[in-house]
């Protein structure tokens, strides 16, 4: 169960990017800025985090024996991700993308035949095989994303069809970037780096890409204003920090079992149910309608099925280690 309350705890300090994103939207900013400035903020809280630590070395000793690979996956699991998703907000509310955003859930475990587990053959050697699509977790994830439609069907009817596009395929494709680019990191990594170290790295392998958006949002909108400044600061150490340290932390602790994995992507759902309270709270957005909440309710339903069949799972695996 501790995988899946960080994931819980993540989702909540993840909730504060559709809050705040949508509020610098309503002031005038750009998303370049709520995009890029979230990173720029991370990286001297992330170094601070990492040396008092002592272990500042290990990351730079990481990103220079394999930097293509830093670069290309921290673009793809940062870059792709949070742009995508500060693109998509600036055509739709922050709970609709929220709400678009659980598709990553379906997204996660549909990448599972790109990675490799260990395994021990029948003559004791060890191989490598293609990992299998977890068939009954994904049928888990699909019932949460059908509590997700549910909720925002109300909504999503009312928007133009160019804003429904441009909000939701950026969405799409950093759905599959996230889980990508966050795998594919553990993978390289294969253990050197903890989860603060890895966070690190992943971020300043980011910086090319935030500099040449930032560059594009100067040369079309100027300089962010003081407002949007303060909030992608607040976005950096709610979401940029705390939540995706707390993500990566459940993530590590279930990264050789895909159905628990699964499970903890899954816990990513209650975003939009924390991101439609804080809307309602400091938004003045309107409270969901009574199919909104059936919509809740089969969201709630699908955390419940994912918790008890993690749970059985790991209580089956006991007992035969017993």
């Amino acid at each position: 169960m501790r995988p899946i309350i960080l994931g819980i705890f993540a989702a909540l300090f993840f909730a504060f990017t559709f809050v705040l994103n949508q509020s610098m939207e309503i002031g005038g900013g750009s998303w370049v800025w709520s995009a890029s400035l979230r990173y720029f903020f991370m990286v001297p809280l992330l170094v601070l985090i990492v040396a008092c630590r002592k272990n500042l070395a290990e990351v730079w000793q990481e990103l220079k024996a394999n930097p293509v690979s830093w670069l290309i996956w921290s673009t793809v699991g940062f870059g792709l991700f949070y742009g995508g998703i500060c693109f998509a907000g600036a055509y739709g509310p922050g709970w609709l993308v929220a709400g678009t955003w659980q598709l990553t859930i379906i997204s996660g475990t549909l990448l599972a035949p790109l990675f490799y587990e260990k395994k021990i053959s029948g003559n004791g050697s060890m191989q490598l095989t293609r990992r299998k699509i977890p068939f009954r977790s994904l049928t888990f994830s699909i019932f949460i994303v059908l509590g997700v439609i549910i909720m925002q069907l109300e909504f999503a009817v009312s928007i133009a069809l160019k804003d429904a596009l441009f909000c939701l395929i950026p969405i799409l494709i950093a759905s599959f970037a996230y889980p990508l680019g966050n795998r594919k990191m553990m993978e390289i990594c294969d253990g050197r780096l903890d989860v603060f170290q890895r966070v690190l790295g992943m971020t300043i392998a980011s910086l090319p890409f935030w500099i040449l958006l930032s560059i594009g949002g100067v040369l079309t909108g100027g300089l962010p204003g003081k407002q949007q400044v303060i909030q992608s600061a607040i976005v950096a150490v709610f979401s940029g920090i705390i939540a995706t340290i707390l993500f990566f932390a459940a993530t590590d602790l279930v990264k050789d079992n895909m159905i628990k994995l699964g499970a903890v992507e899954a816990t990513q759902s209650l975003e939009v149910l924390f991101a439609l309270l804080g809307e309602v709270l400091f938004l003045s957005a309107h409270l969901p309608s009574p199919v909104s909440f059936l919509g809740i309710s089969f969201v709630m339903f699908g955390m419940i099925l994912h918790s008890v069949y993690s749970s059985k799972k790991i209580h089956i695996n006991t007992s035969v280690e017993a």
